[in-house]
């Protein structure tokens, strides 16, 4: 069995970090999103992957590397446009040959991993097999129909959904998959769809299945989602410290603190992680924050928000909810301004008191 990673996506709706940093590679937890997925596969015991890549491929490549670091070998598949998940397992037909393979979409969290969901397919042997989940939300997701656990329908964000099973992005094919997508056309997006494709199965009578999962997932290509995975992902971690703390600095609850990181005059209150030589100074981290890699924090608050690599705040009350790209700095003017003075990427969203 092969498994194949989608990261060919151009993350819009995370703009404008994504104009310059792929959105799989968004830490969470200071772990980019990415390495979950591939843990996952590798944990349920699949070495070879196929990774889609696309106008980020450089960045993947280098995060990546050949696999060697996870135990795994890496293949990487160029994909020229975001054509559609069901283009991105075309275009990898002569990686897969004919073998079942695992297609997991790049940004995607399953915290209880794929195991389970592996060993059922090696029981029942469907020709598909898909991941759900029971979502409060159906008509933002794409839903499935069952009987009997076979999937008998599949319906892309419906006004009225039939039930409230989603498809979590985790999907187990054989090789008839391939005739499937032969047989469709693109969408009014232009792309060729995975669930047209799993439609020609159910239609054409192959055997197409469902694992529900009980656990917890997300798809992070929103804010907000990126803000609840790291949420969740902090409270399972284990406290350390292997950094500094100096005696006029507490920590409360989960907090990790990395190598050469140091905390002076500071209050952290977990769950929490602080980045490899990344200072906070006389400043408040709260609940559900990470800091990466060599980001400075001085005489500031923060909460409930990841700050990415080498970024710096400085003198700022409070901020809360919020993702800070690389090399960003925050800092209050030293004088009352008589004008505001921004430099925003586009899609930039900025609230002023």
């Amino acid at each position: 069995m092969k498994a194949l990673i989608l990261s060919g996506g151009r993350g819009t709706r995370l703009r404008p970090i994504t104009h310059t940093s792929a959105k799989q590679l968004i830490p969470i937890a200071n772990k980019p999103i990415l390495f979950y997925g591939l843990e996952a596969i590798r944990d349920a015991g699949i070495k070879d992957i196929g990774v889609v890549v696309g106008e980020t491929k450089e960045e993947i490549k280098k995060a990546l590397g050949d696999g060697s670091k996870w135990g795994v070998k890496i293949t990487y598949i160029e994909q020229e446009a975001p054509l559609g998940l069901a283009h991105a397992v075309k275009v990898s037909q002569s990686f897969l040959k004919k073998e079942p393979f695992v297609m997991y979409l790049g940004d995607n969290l399953v915290k209880e991993g794929i195991v389970s969901f592996v060993e059922e397919f090696k029981r029942s042997r469907p020709n598909a097999l898909i991941l759900l989940a029971h979502v409060k939300n159906p008509r933002e997701f794409g839903v499935a129909e069952l009987k009997d656990g076979k999937v008998i329908n599949l319906e892309e964000k419906p006004r009225k959904p039939k039930t409230d099973l989603a498809l979590v992005g985790v999907y187990l094919f054989d090789s008839n998959i391939f005739k499937a997508i032969e047989h469709i056309k693109p969408s009014w997006r232009n792309e060729l769809e995975i669930t047209d494709a799993i439609s020609y199965l159910i239609k054409n009578k192959y055997n197409v299945k469902s694992h529900i999962i009980s656990g917890w997932w997300k798809d992070t290509g929103k804010l907000e989602d990126l803000l609840e995975a790291n949420r969740i992902i902090l409270d399972t971690l284990e406290p350390g410290v292997k950094g500094k703390v100096d005696k006029n600095s507490t920590l409360y609850g989960k907090v990790v603190v990395e190598q050469g990181a140091s905390i002076i005059h500071s209050v952290i209150r977990g769950p929490a992680i602080i980045g490899k030589k990344s200072k906070i100074s006389n400043s408040y981290i709260g609940p559900f924050t990470s800091i990466s890699s060599g980001a400075i924090i001085e005489n500031s608050e923060i909460e409930h928000s990841i700050v990415l690599e080498d970024s710096r705040i400085e003198n700022i009350s409070r901020i809360e909810d919020s993702l800070l790209g690389k090399n960003v700095i925050v800092y209050r003017y030293p004088h009352k301004p008589h004008a505001y003075r921004f430099m925003l990427g586009d899609s930039s969203q900025v609230g002023v008191v």
